[in-house]
């Protein structure tokens, strides 16, 4: 089946809470955004709701993110008995290091190549969950999978994506190419 997921998620905790980069999997699950190419929708899961987004990423043929196989993939690993390093992957952070050798973040991406940011930061995300505010967190989730899944198709189309290089040799807007299809 080719079921393309663009996948984001937030987490309950922040890498200084729990001892940093190598404690990825401590951080646990807030919410997990994703949209499916099978039926054309954005979709939100809360933690508990994870089995029913395990079923939907067993048929993925694809599943597009940024930065996801470094930081959302370590992170959902623990609620899955789906092995996620078996799933193909398109992580635009690492198109974006293949291609600069440096990263990035999907607001620079954004804003350069789309002409939108993101609507929030994680730290607000922390805060929305600390208060228990899910609904504006699932907003935020799913706007970060829009820019993603825009992102992508944006690449397909122009074989290019756009970020601003803050480089003293090369200040302004700087070009990469893609050839994800």
């Amino acid at each position: 089946m080719n079921r393309k997921i663009v996948l984001d998620l937030e987490t309950q905790k922040e890498l200084s809470e729990v001892g940093g980069h190598q404690n990825l999997h401590l951080l646990k699950v807030s919410v997990v955004g994703i949209y499916d190419y099978s039926d054309g929708k954005y979709k939100a899961f809360e933690e508990k709701e994870i089995p029913q987004l395990e079923e939907i990423l067993r048929e993925a043929s694809l599943i597009i993110g940024f930065n996801h196989k470094r930081f959302d993939f370590p992170v959902l690993q623990p609620y899955l008995s789906l092995d996620l390093g078996e799933v193909p992957y398109l992580d635009i952070m690492e198109e974006f290091v293949k291609a600069r050798a440096h990263r990035i973040g999907l607001d620079n991406l954004a804003r350069a190549t789309l002409g939108e940011g993101k609507s929030g930061s994680g730290l607000e995300a922390l805060r929305l969950y600390r208060i228990g505010d899910m609904q504006r967190l699932k907003d935020y989730c799913l706007d970060d999978v829009r820019l993603t899944k825009e992102l992508y198709e944006y690449g397909i189309k122009n074989k290019r994506l756009y970020y601003t290089s803050h480089s003293l040799f090369a200040m302004g807007k700087e070009t990469i190419s893609v050839s994800w299809a």
